[in-house]
């Protein structure tokens, strides 16, 4: 991480931040609360109308019998997993490589319930029909909407609708990681319940695209709510009281749930003149969401020096980090929000052009 630290320290620093909606910070919480009837009961170990009403409202969105309210998407998706894979008596879940699952959770759903991974497809590609239908015998399936860790691609929605068909024939139980489920859907062009009905589970964040301090929903049929409501006892995640999760949750939804159209355009939008910078190319080159990664054709501490100077001397931060991805190449992650469209044009056009400028001086040409 060392290669990023000024990177990462002119990004804190800029006067405009391309990517998100706003700062983590103590405002995220206050915000939300502003409009609070300070005398409501608070809920309790699960239970209370600000926790029950905010599941039954999620509910009815994503088109599901009942759903479940947790401090945290992993608490929620090892959960499903493991009711899944229960049902079924097979310890085995198959999803993607670069599953959140497998990447970034310590091997937590073997470690804490035996559940053996089964992995689909290739690590630079969405997982297919074809993949799934030579996968075995498992318990479930996980499908992760967009796949974030390959730049948020997204399969059709017909491939969806065939690997869900073929997966209730087979009587597997399919997931959906819809972490990012809002910001798909101004391009499937179809609300959040018609995707979800494709899923017999589906987990959601409030904190990603939405922009909330924490939480996350299981939502499914009443069995399996549950059942979680069991496991999340047992994981330590009935706290005597969430409601700053769940008051932040319905804000950020209510505030940017609608305006998440708006944020694909910006992304397309923004992705368009990225790939016009000499070195620099988008995955997807067309984006499909709000989010794709940006891919540098230079070494990653090389290609930091070139995002800090141009933070710095335009005051417009593009990326906080880079990756290697190769020992010539890396690659950040955008996501658009809010102040992609508070950013004034002429601030930006100055940024891309010196990118341009300190990108061809490096040996980068048109490509």
């Amino acid at each position: 991480m060392g290669i990023t630290n000024g990177l990462a320290e002119s990004f804190a620093q800029a006067e405009h931040i391309v990517t998100g909606s706003s700062k983590r910070s103590m405002r995220l919480l206050l915000r939300a609360f502003e409009e609070v009837d300070g005398d409501q009961a608070s809920d309790m170990y699960g239970k209370g109308e600000v926790i029950e009403a905010f599941q039954t409202k999620m509910a009815k969105l994503l088109g599901k019998e009942t759903a479940v309210f947790f401090p945290s998407g992993t608490m929620a998706q090892q959960i499903a997993l493991r009711i899944w894979c229960d049902r079924k008596g097979i310890r085995k879940a198959a999803y993607h490589p670069l599953c959140h699952l497998e990447i970034h959770e310590e091997r937590g759903l073997h470690e804490l319930h035996g559940i053996q991974p089964v992995l689909l497809g290739g690590e630079d590609r969405l997982i297919t029909l074809q993949d799934v239908q030579q996968m075995g015998e498992v318990g479930c399936l996980l499908l992760e909407l967009p796949q974030r860790e390959i730049g948020g691609q997204l399969p059709p929605f017909e491939e969806l609708e065939a690997i869900s068909a073929w997966c209730r024939d087979k009587g597997i139980p399919l997931h959906l990681d819809g972490a990012r489920l809002f910001e798909i859907v101004p391009y499937y062009g179809r609300s959040e319940a018609e995707i979800c009905r494709l899923f017999d589970s589906v987990y959601v964040s409030f904190y990603k695209g939405l922009g909330g301090i924490a939480g996350a929903v299981l939502v499914g049929d009443a069995g399996l709510a549950g059942e979680a409501k069991v496991w999340k006892r047992r994981h330590g995640g009935d706290l005597i009281s969430l409601y700053p999760y769940i008051v932040s949750s319905d804000y950020y939804l209510d505030l940017r749930r609608p305006k998440m159209s708006r944020y694909y355009d910006g992304a397309k939008e923004l992705a368009r003149r990225l790939n016009e910078v000499a070195g620099l190319h988008t995955v997807p080159e067309t984006p499909v969401s709000n989010m794709f990664h940006l891919h540098a054709a230079l070494p990653a501490e090389q290609a930091a020096r070139l995002f800090e100077q141009a933070a710095r001397e335009t005051g417009v931060a593009l990326v906080g980090y880079v990756q290697e991805k190769t020992a010539d190449r890396c690659a950040s992650e955008l996501s658009i929000g809010d102040r992609y469209e508070d950013l004034p044009p002429e601030k930006l056009e100055q940024a891309l052009v010196l990118l341009d400028r300190l990108f061809r001086e490096a040996g980068c040409g048109d490509e």
